[in-house]
């Protein structure tokens, strides 16, 4: 079959205009050579590219875009297993597939064949490779059908699909020497509406051939992602002194156990050498969690944020599950050449808060901690050795931001996404993985299309086959670019690493595995020397992929996390027990900016409002409750204020202050230092002097002691009546009343001797005569209460203290009341 007639350049030239029809003007011609000019430009600009052919169409025909057919191209021709993946010499090759007919008349004397390589000669570079990917129609560079085997196939109606298989010998192949070749699979027939044969579809592929050579093999590095989102709470159940964990869902219980997720993860990396395990530490804290008989479960529904009681949690059934999983994961990382790199824990989104959070005062300390509690962790629960100073932002794109923030957590080492860090254009050749961008940072740079042929959806067994037989090019491709040079390849599949890629994956390695790759572990390649010509320079922040910024953490869910610490930091001054809750909440808060809510985003707001709310309710716990007014009767006498632990410990380093909005007419004593047993109240008593009847407000606010004291929980705002002075009292007033009467008499004579004199200076205003000592001037307003809260100055009175026996609102509260959280 000849390849497509091309358009001759004759039908561009200018023509005589026939009879009637004068011929174009040249300027006219030239406009519209022009216009015809940039229309093509711009069809071909909508063509995709070949890489981008490749993961849409699955390798089926495609004559035009997105795998539609025509009615000259109207058979999907697909191939779904090609064993064995590489060819050898004298070996046989066998394929399947199947031939769809998605035209619009019946498919009539066809028949399935393989096609002979064009020319016998492999494929010399990656770009051919993708070139083949792209190929729509049969062309001649596709070769020969061969006369054997074929496979004849039924009269296909319209939408009738039907299975084929071809069993083909390499030496018919022709294949002469090493390297990769196309394999095709072609479908030649007829249609009803037409009985000239043609060729109707055809499916392309890729075969390596090696039957030996001495190229230096590749060293690649395959990163092995063991990562869930966060499944831990704040909460924890208490069961006899005891504190259970507490999960948000029990579906880990699944992914642990035999056929779930993770587990399928580690059983296939256990039998890969050289792996390099990726491990979020939360995971197996999560894990070991599990691993107790009474871990607890939030029920569906529950409302976020609620202490753990027995209403509204369940037992949770994943401990057999987790305590095998812990055991089958530390079996696996022991083996010889494997190597375990430690995420921060709960694997923060380094993306986001570079982009929306590094101002935060509390990230930078959140990010340290977490890089070192995800060590202690990995090392702990897997009893090895990791390295916890590689970064890994969001799907391994960076910019200038992000490697700044990396910094500044210690990460010397980043995992990087070829799309970030192209190769310049100049060269030829693919160059090893390893490269320097400045600030003593390392970057290892996944291979873009390698990477990027695992991202996408492998569910299906044609795009498994199309991908593998890919990879095996690529990889092979790489290698025999400089056989003599020996060069390294990171292959950095998705975070959520699915079942089915591991296995690709998998497949992939042990294939090439001693013939043209070398699996290696990070360290290895890390240490590999840089290739001089390969780009070291690191994006700006302009240049980041829009649609990963769209998925970000907001700068409002980064500033609400931050305000989780200064709210923990004050709670943990007055617990005695702050270990019940410091654990728990530092994780929880890390666990808020988790990398996986990326792809929960509804959950990960959920959990975010949870942690906040569970841990306002804790703080909410002590208090002071609400009060509307207080009698005094008389110039002297004591204010009673109740103070409530609802929590199930003792909380103490808190001072109660009371402050007078009118101080010149109630005076209230100083503060002292309190102790409030658990799930009890304390009265305090304040010695108070009120100066004249009625109303004045009084604010009374809780506030911790020692370095740097902070008001803790609402100031809450009382009304104190004093409803009688005492006679002491009124005499002072009455003879402050006297002295002013005096003073104004004497003031009226003097006027009065003054009178028609002029002063000495007679631009001096005359002077009246000063208020008589003791006398004291009010402001019109004095008598109305302030509604001002309280300066926070911490001052206020000396108090007596008794245990409340009946509490804040006057009931008797005992231990067997509802207690908040730890």
């Amino acid at each position: 079959m000849s390849e497509p007639a091309r358009h001759s350049d004759q039908g561009a030239r200018r023509r005589p205009g026939r009879a009637g029809h004068p011929a174009p003007r040249p300027g006219r011609g030239r406009r519209a050579a022009r216009r015809l000019a940039v229309a093509l430009a711009a069809a071909l600009t909508l063509l995709p590219t070949a890489p981008a052919v490749a993961l849409t169409t699955g390798g089926g025909t495609r004559p035009t875009e997105a795998g539609a057919t025509t009615a000259e191209y109207p058979v999907v021709t697909t191939i779904e297993s090609v064993a064995p993946l590489m060819a050898s010499p004298g070996g046989n090759v066998a394929i399947t597939g199947h031939v769809t007919n998605t035209g619009k008349s019946a498919l009539k004397g066809a028949h399935a064949a393989v096609r002979k390589p064009a020319s016998g000669k492999p494929l010399q570079r990656r770009s051919e490779l993708g070139n083949v990917a792209g190929r729509g129609p049969l062309l001649n560079t596709d070769g020969i059908e061969l006369d054997s085997p074929q496979y004849a196939l039924p009269e296909l109606a319209p939408g009738q699909s039907q299975a084929y298989t071809l069993s083909v010998a390499v030496n018919d192949l022709g294949l002469s020497e090493s390297g990769v070749y196309e394999l095709a699979v072609s479908v030649t027939g007829s249609t009803a509406d037409s009985s000239r044969e043609r060729p109707l579809g055809i499916a392309r592929t890729f075969l390596p051939f090696n039957p030996g050579g001495d190229a230096q093999p590749t060293k690649v590095t395959t990163l092995w992602p063991l990562v869930h989102a966060p499944v831990l709470v704040a909460q924890t159940f208490s069961d006899n002194e005891q504190a259970v964990p507490v999960l948000r869902n029990d579906d880990l219980a699944v992914e642990f156990a035999p056929g779930g997720r993770l587990y399928e993860l580690v059983d296939t990396g256990s039998k890969l050498p050289g792996l390099t395990w990726v491990v979020d530490p939360d995971l197996l804290d999560t894990a070991f969690a599990m691993t107790n008989k009474q871990y607890r479960v939030q029920k569906p529904g529950a409302p976020a944020g609620k202490p753990a009681r027995e209403d509204n949690t369940v037992a949770g059934t994943g401990t057999a599950a987790a305590t095998a999983w812990l055991e089958k994961l530390r079996a696996a990382v022991a083996k010889s050449g494997s190597q375990v790199l430690s995420l921060p824990y709960a694997d923060p989104d380094l993306a986001s808060i570079a982009h929306n959070g590094a101002d935060l005062p509390g990230m930078g300390t959140a990010l340290n901690k977490a890089a070192t509690a995800g060590r202690l962790t990995v090392e702990g629960r897997l009893s090895v050795d990791t390295r916890s100073d590689v970064a890994w932002p969001y799907q391994g794109y960076l910019d200038q931001q992000i490697a700044g923030i990396s910094q500044q957590a210690g990460n010397g080492l980043l995992l990087v996404n070829g799309a970030s860090m192209p190769e310049p254009d100049a060269l030829t050749y693919t160059p090893t993985a390893v490269r320097p961008i400045g600030t003593g940072q390392s970057a290892v740079v996944a291979d873009e299309t390698v990477s990027g042929l695992i991202q996408g959806d492998l569910g299906n067994p044609q795009t498994q086959t199309l991908t593998t037989q890919r990879l095996l090019a690529e990889t092979y491709a790489i290698t025999h670019e400089q056989p003599q040079n020996q060069r390294g390849l990171l292959i950095m599949p998705p975070r959520e690493l699915s079942v089915t890629t591991a296995k690709l994956l998998a497949n992939v390695l042990q294939t090439a595995a001693d013939k043209w790759i070398t699996p290696v572990k990070l360290d290895v390649l890390a240490q590999s020397a840089p290739d001089p010509k390969a780009g070291t320079g690191v994006p700006a922040p302009t240049d980041y992929p829009a649609q990963a910024r769209a998925s970000e953490l907001s700068a409002a869910d980064l500033s609400a996390t931050d305000g989780i610490q200064h709210d923990l930091d004050v709670l943990m001054r007055v617990l005695t027990l702050p270990q019940r809750v410091r654990g728990p909440f530092s994780a929880a808060m890390v666990r808020s900016l988790s990398t996986q809510w990326r792809g929960e985003a509804p959950t990960g707001v959920a959990y975010r409002a949870g942690v906040t709310t569970y841990l306002s309710d804790l703080r909410k716990a002590v208090r002071v409750p609400q009060k509307t007014s207080v009698t005094l009767a008389g110039n002297t006498g004591q204010l009673q204020v109740s103070v409530r632990n609802d929590l199930t410990q003792t909380v103490t380093n808190l001072k109660l202050v009371l402050t007078s909005t009118q101080p010149n007419r109630l005076k209230v004593g100083l503060p002292e230092e309190l102790v409030l047993p658990a799930a009890q109240s304390v009265t305090l008593r304040y010695q108070a002097e009120a100066q004249n009847n009625g109303p004045v407000y009084v604010w009374a606010q809780l506030w911790t002691t020692g370095p740097n004291p902070q008001p803790y929980g609402e100031a809450q705002r009382f009304t104190v009546e004093v409803t009688s002075v005492t006679n002491g009292v009124l005499y002072v007033f009455a003879g402050a009343g006297v002295l002013l009467l005096l003073a104004a008499l004497r003031f009226v004579r003097q006027r009065k001797r003054r009178a028609g004199q002029p002063h000495e200076d007679g631009d001096q205003p005359i002077d009246d005569a000063p208020a008589a000592d003791g006398a004291e001037e009010r402001s019109p307003d004095e008598d109305a209460p302030e509604k001002d809260a309280p300066k926070k100055d911490g001052t206020g009175g000396s108090p007596d203290r008794t245990p409340d026996d009946d509490g804040a609102d006057g009931r008797n509260r005992t231990s067997g009341d509802e207690k908040v959280g730890p």
